[in-house]
């Protein structure tokens, strides 16, 4: 065991946690609001938005998220290739930053997960609620911000923790984007001298890490959403 590689290393993997966060922030931003209309749709059975939301979180259940990525990957160039040699625009797709692919092929997935997940929780919200709200002259907007939204995040925040803690896990996969997140960059660093034992203890302590942290945010989060459910109980 190399202790020095170890330490240095370990630093290397550190430096990638930025595209880590980044991708993961991006992803939730996207697929929070998304997943919640959706989970509505499916609730409240639209009928076209319905259909679409149950074929898509199938499409994504039944589906490695690698392929996810490869899919993405390998289509993407080739239909903005098309669009800009039909109008010739000057552009070359294959200089595009992999961190565009790894934002839409994360959010996609994660998008999928939450619609279920919020469904389940505003399931148990009682439909009453709402209506005691309307009667009462608030909106629809002012009775789901106010009284629906809460309550759905207390029940639904442990599991949109889990899926955030999934998600950063998820971004090892960056590498098949080459992107210079926390394995890739470990990987690299590990090629020179064949230290690859070392370049995973620290790929495996930095996730670790950083995925601690994210839980112990998300379990202060939920103690004040706790609170504000007992007060309105």
């Amino acid at each position: 065991m190399d202790y020095k590689f170890l330490i240095d290393t370990f630093f290397v993997a550190l430096s990638g946690v930025p595209i880590a966060l980044a991708i993961t922030i991006v992803a939730l931003m996207v697929a929070l609001p998304l997943g919640f209309i959706l989970a509505l749709s499916r609730i409240n059975r639209f009928l076209v938005l319905h259909r679409f939301a149950q074929i898509y979180v199938s499409f994504v259940r039944g589906t490695p998220i690698i392929v996810q990525i490869f899919i993405v990957y390998s289509s993407i160039p080739l239909l903005l290739d098309s669009i800009v040699t039909k109008y010739n625009f000057e552009m070359n797709v294959y200089d595009v930053n992999p961190i565009w692919y790894a934002f839409i092929v994360f959010s996609f997935n994660t998008t999928a997960i939450l619609i279920e997940v919020f469904r389940s929780a505003l399931n148990t919200v009682s439909k009453g609620q709402l209506e005691a709200a309307q009667s009462v002259g608030l909106t629809n907007v002012q009775a789901f911000r106010r009284i629906i939204i809460p309550q759905t995040l207390v029940v639904a925040l442990p599991n949109i923790c889990t899926v955030t803690v999934n998600l950063i896990k998820a971004t090892s996969l960056g590498y098949a984007l080459s992107l210079q997140e926390i394995t890739l960059r470990a990987k690299v660093a590990a090629n020179v001298g064949y230290n690859y034992v070392e370049a995973y203890i620290d790929i495996f302590l930095v996730y670790l890490i950083l995925c601690s942290l994210v839980e112990y945010i998300f379990k202060l989060y939920e103690k004040r959403l706790i609170k504000y459910k007992a007060v309105n109980a």
